[in-house]
């Protein structure tokens, strides 16, 4: 390991907040050094608890999340908070709000907070976020929640990367309800509806507690509870917390936990792999042939699994 990794993977191991911020933009740079700091941080991971949280923008995913940093925090736990942006190149817009809204933290030692994109990797959050969670979970943190903005397939790509994974809607916002009709539903692990204290509130409650009711499970199978909160002034969040324990539990006892940590890394690994696949395309995707493969497809001459197949071939030339 060079010198510089082997400083900075001592320093990230000490909990050095730095050190920590500066491992989390190689992982977004995808820098070069990555491998020999992840092969240093990887025995000093699996300890952290993950916790995802998504929904409609204008759940209040920001509020609740901050109001969960400080019940956590009131427990004696450490939190890393990690606002993932899937579709945006840049680290700005409502990430840096979420920022700037739990400022509260910012002077907490046993806090730490970072905003991050995707770039534009294959994969995206597959690509990235398990390389941050990483350096989380190497740094020393005792729980790491992990927020999206929740637009389309980001709310199936965070529960990937989840122990338990928190669904927010709010009353008045019909969008949230329908996208967990769309697919949503089968990765919450808890329903929570926020602003609690707004007209619709029951109906929300009421319309979720029916989804839940028809979704096809097991005597053993989990059941998503549903958790009203008005994270604004942080009631209901001890019951939030409260439920994500018992979930925990439950993932423990039932031996879940084992499993979804094992598909996690079996997809962080396959996601490496095609990002270095990738790269190589990169390398002759200028290339003649690879121009004359897709004139073929498009005039229908050709066939586009027959071209893959040849650029293949060609990779391993």
């Amino acid at each position: 390991m060079g010198t510089n990794a082997a400083d900075l993977v001592a320093r990230t191991l000490r909990g050095d907040r730095r050190a920590v911020a500066r491992a989390i933009s190689l992982v977004e740079d995808a820098a070069p050094e990555l491998r020999e700091i992840m092969a240093g941080l990887a025995p000093r991971t699996g300890r952290a608890r993950f916790v995802g949280l998504t929904g409609s923008p204008g759940v209040g995913k920001s509020t609740t999340t901050s109001a969960l940093v400080t019940a956590l925090r009131e427990r004696g736990e450490s939190v890393g908070v990690l606002a993932v942006d899937p579709s945006s190149p840049f680290t700005g817009g409502a990430l840096l709000g979420d920022r700037v809204r739990m400022q509260e933290h910012a002077t907490d030692s046993g806090v730490f907070i970072r905003s991050m994109a995707s770039r534009g990797h294959l994969g995206g959050l597959s690509w990235a976020t398990p390389h941050a969670l990483r350096v989380l979970d190497a740094a020393g943190f005792d729980v790491i929640l992990v927020e999206t903005v929740g637009v389309g397939q980001a709310e199936v790509d965070i529960a990937r990367h989840a122990d338990s994974t928190v669904v927010l809607c709010a009353p008045g916002m019909g969008d949230s309800v329908q996208a967990a009709k769309a697919g949503v539903l089968e990765v919450a692990d808890v329903f929570v509806v926020n602003k609690a204290d707004r007209e619709g509130a029951r109906a929300t409650v009421r319309e979720l507690r029916q989804m839940v009711s028809q979704a096809e499970r097991g005597p053993d199978e989990w059941r998503p509870p549903i958790v009203s909160t008005v994270a604004a002034s942080g009631t209901g969040i001890g019951e939030l917390v409260q439920r994500l324990d018992e979930h925990l539990a439950h993932l423990r006892a039932s031996g879940e936990l084992d499993r979804r940590r094992h598909a996690r890394a079996r997809e962080e690994i396959e996601a490496i792999v095609l990002h270095a696949l990738r790269e190589r395309v990169g390398d002759v995707h200028g290339h003649a042939a690879l121009d004359k493969l897709a004139g073929e497809v498009a005039a229908g001459s050709g066939d586009p699994y027959s071209a893959a197949g040849t650029l293949l071939a060609a990779l391993d030339q």
